[in-house]
């Protein structure tokens, strides 16, 4: 049997969560250049270059890209033989998107639908 501990998971989680909020994906990033370079109207390519500006400022900083941090959706695939050691996997992703949410600067953009 292997065992993860789940200060482990926790720490992967609001890593990934982090980066993802900082860092636009550099094929992203590629297009974003390729389609200024391409693009006729002077409007449209001012708004890409600010969303290159943008991309950049945010990873330098490790601030968020947007202020619309979307929704951390989850697809985890566990082996029967895998254990995490300290606690259940659900909250120790729960506590990673926390954790990232709070210390990446992350709107927390959605709520419990009934208490708010």
């Amino acid at each position: 049997m292997r065992e993860i501990e789940f200060d482990v998971v926790v720490k992967a989680v609001k890593d990934m969560i982090m980066h993802c909020g900082t860092d636009l994906p550099q094929d992203t990033y590629d297009a974003l250049e390729a389609a200024m370079e391409a693009e006729k109207s002077p409007v449209s390519k001012e708004v890409i270059r600010q969303i290159l500006e943008n991309a950049n400022i945010a990873k330098d900083e490790k601030r968020p890209l947007c202020q619309d941090t979307g929704l951390a959706v989850f697809f985890v695939n566990v082996g029967e033989d895998v254990r995490i050691k300290g606690g259940l996997l659900r909250d120790a992703i729960n506590k990673g998107t926390e954790e990232g949410y709070t210390e990446g600067y992350l709107r927390a953009s959605t709520c419990e639908p009934f208490s708010r």
